[in-house]
């Protein structure tokens, strides 16, 4: 039989037979997609062409790796070309069954392990061509004060959304830190929220199955009864259709606050206020059976708590800042020292590049800081690694004098640094500043964080 094009097997259409754009139902993005989707008709749009090729765009951009079933990315598009249409069919059945979940576990920059849970590539095709339908569906039925994974929404903006409550005169936070959230979240009662906002059965039988999915570790399957594991395209907007509830209640109270996937922060003017929040959350979050995490949570003054990576601080005439976290800033040195390791043998033109990979995003995610002398000196700090770096790939005394010589160095300083050339850090330190300076750094293109 004649091979049919991408195009055409996504259209649904059989064996040999394909469907120009003008013959395809309307998008999800378009008038009759998921606005009325009270109808029940679901996944009629989410087998819709255009939101497939939208969803396989998607899926081939955020790449990933294999699931149980070893597919990659790459491999994709032969997979659907020879069974899109018989799992077509199933979907609209009701009768698809997703794969295991293949479970990792990754560091995670406090200490410990984080598990993800990684879906076949193709469940996480069709998970993010139901998040393409669903969202706009669902997703201008949120908070406002809900930040996290949402279209249009960012951490920038809840940080100066946190600043302006504590500038407000709201200087206690009530720092709320669930314990394993997407470990922990119950099906049942994730499936009767998300069935207020979603009448199609087909639809709400998939999710359930994808939630229940067993996980595949070490070797053996598990079975999961609980959770929504991390690394699926819908886990984040299940989360926010869980955690919404306790959103709308902290609402109807008049409560200022910021809440960014399962981290919430209430803002009050006193530590009382505080503590009768923090109760009344205890409440809220155990009627959706889940728990607070007691020794990660507080309430405290804002300046003393980190939000995303960031913390506040008083600055002129009492006004509120913002600053890098002192963790935040330890996870980034933890990652330069990685790159910048004595031992890896490359260049230091290949150990900036890796830097500049780096850097560039930690800068753009913390440009809300206003502190520029932190960034200042961790410039500083990260040049004299790379000093360091030069003079472990010299080796040898004789080198190191010779290449210092050339670089302008006075011979009584090169001939000391060359006779201690095992003590790289304080060599790396004020000795090479004349022969390293900034601006060869800058020649290399490695980036700066301060101005």
């Amino acid at each position: 039989m004649p091979q049919m094009s991408l195009e055409g097997e996504l259209a649904g259409g059989g064996q040999g037979e394909t469907r120009s754009p003008s013959d395809s139902v309307e998008t999800p993005m378009a008038g009759n997609g998921p606005g009325h989707s009270g109808t029940g008709s679901l996944m009629e749009a989410v087998v819709e062409r255009g939101n497939l090729l939208v969803a396989l765009k998607r899926v081939r951009q955020n790449k990933g790796s294999p699931g149980v079933d070893g597919m990659t990315v790459g491999e994709l598009d032969t997979y659907l070309r020879e069974n899109w249409v018989a799992t077509r069919e199933r979907l609209l059945q009701g009768h698809y069954a997703p794969m295991t979940v293949r479970r990792v576990e990754i560091p995670k920059s406090g200490g410990g392990m984080r598990e993800l849970g990684i879906p076949t590539v193709l469940d996480r095709f069709i998970q993010q061509a139901l998040l393409q339908v669903l969202q706009p569906l669902i997703d201008p039925t949120f908070s406002r004060n809900s930040y996290g994974f949402r279209p249009g929404r960012s951490a920038h903006q809840a940080l100066v959304a946190a600043r302006n409550l504590v500038a407000s005169g709201k200087r206690f936070v009530v720092d709320v830190d669930l314990e394993k959230f997407f470990d922990r979240v119950q099906h049942d009662v994730l499936m009767g929220r998300l069935e207020k906002r979603v009448k199609d059965a087909r639809v709400l039988g998939l999710i359930r199955r994808y939630l229940e999915t067993g996980v595949m570790l070490h070797g053996v399957v598990v079975e999961r009864h609980e959770g929504t594991p991390q690394g699926g395209p819908l886990s984040p907007l299940l989360a926010n259709v869980l955690l919404d509830e306790v959103d709308k209640e902290l609402e109807k109270r008049g409560h200022g606050f910021v809440r960014y996937a399962d981290d919430c922060n209430v803002y009050v003017a006193s530590g009382r206020a505080g503590q009768r929040v923090m109760a009344f959350l205890r409440k809220l979050y155990g009627n959706l059976k889940l728990k607070v995490n007691e020794s990660k949570s507080a309430v405290d003054l804002a300046v003393r708590r980190k939000i995303l990576g960031y913390s506040m601080w008083r600055g002129p005439k009492g006004s509120v800042k913002l600053r890098v976290a002192p963790k935040a800033i330890q996870v980034m040195k933890e990652k330069v020292r990685l790159i910048t390791g004595r031992n890896g043998g490359r260049s230091v033109q290949k150990v900036v590049e890796e830097l500049r990979e780096y850097l560039p995003g930690w800068k753009n995610y913390f440009s809300l800081a206003e502190t520029p002398g932190v960034f200042l000196s961790l410039d500083e700090w990260i040049r004299h690694r790379l000093r360091q770096v030069h003079l472990k790939q010299w080796k040898t005394g004789r080198t190191i004098y010779r290449e210092l010589l050339a670089r302008g160095v006075p011979d009584w300083v090169a001939r000391r640094i060359a006779g201690n050339h095992g003590r790289w850090w304080q060599n790396s330190c004020k000795n090479l500043n004349g022969a390293l300076p900034s601006r060869y750094f800058d020649g290399l293109g490695l980036p700066r964080l301060g101005k």
